[in-house]
């Protein structure tokens, strides 16, 4: 899947950088963001420079390098207070009944547009074998639940990120994650899961949760995480009050 970097120059940026270029990065991110881009891409801004500044705010996973990768995908204008609150409910609702869910630990966040999102977490140990990319069956027992609790919230964006532990090469967990990113979607696809509502993108061990000095901590840093968020026409929905 192609990957989005927006006004990045590889090169991470100090605190006192980023907060004086945050403004310009901002504004250039925002205006990439906006012109006609698919939600695949713009749900990505992985990547340093403008990652590192906009991932100063909400919305965003933030890694200890300098680091981001959005939650969403930005709309075209700001939400009000009373179309974020009918989102909200409906998240949590969904929330709710994805907590059923065997082996995954569901929570709300908020995402690049400020609404409620939410997050499902599947430890690696239950999708896929140490080192391997092809899904367990136990995975696909549970990728199924998820799909089919799914199927009533049509009107949200799926983004996908593998994460891995430290051990090994930058490229070799790169990949791994990658792959193990892309199986997930792919099921997800093969469920009913339209491929424009995804994103699935290998996080390597940017992200870490956990001390990679610890084998628990590493086993707790691989995992694959699933964000739902409200997209474009549920936003506008809400705003109409036709959202249900």
């Amino acid at each position: 899947m192609k990957k989005m970097y927006i006004c990045g120059n590889g090169t991470n940026l100090t605190n006192h950088t980023i907060m004086k270029k945050f403004a310009s990065y901002l504004l250039c991110g925002l205006l990439i963001v906006g012109c006609g881009m698919s939600n695949l891409g713009k749900g990505s801004l992985i990547g340093t420079g403008a990652g590192a500044a906009i991932g100063a705010g909400i919305g965003y996973l933030i890694g200890g390098d300098g680091k981001a990768a959005a939650i969403g995908a930005a709309i075209g204008g700001a939400a009000g207070a009373g179309t974020g609150a009918i989102i909200g409910n409906k998240m949590d609702k969904k929330a709710a009944e994805l907590a059923a869910l065997e082996n995954a630990q569901v929570e709300t966040v908020t995402d690049v547009n400020g609404l409620k999102a939410i997050k499902v977490t599947f430890d690696n140990g239950i999708l896929f074998d140490l080192n391997k990319s092809t899904l367990k069956p136990e995975a696909k027992v549970a990728l199924d639940k998820f799909a089919v609790e799914m199927n009533d919230l049509p009107l949200t964006n799926i983004n996908v990120y593998g994460h891995t532990d430290n051990t090994g090469t930058a490229e070799v967990n790169k990949k791994v994650s990658q792959q193990r990113a892309d199986a997930v979607a792919k099921y997800l696809h093969k469920k009913g899961i339209a491929n424009n509502r995804m994103l699935a993108e290998g996080l390597s061990y940017d992200f870490p949760v956990a001390d990679n000095a610890t084998a628990e901590g590493r086993a707790q840093n691989r995992r694959v995480e699933i964000y739902i968020s409200a997209n474009d026409e549920m936003v506008k929905e809400a705003e109409e009050g036709k959202l249900n």
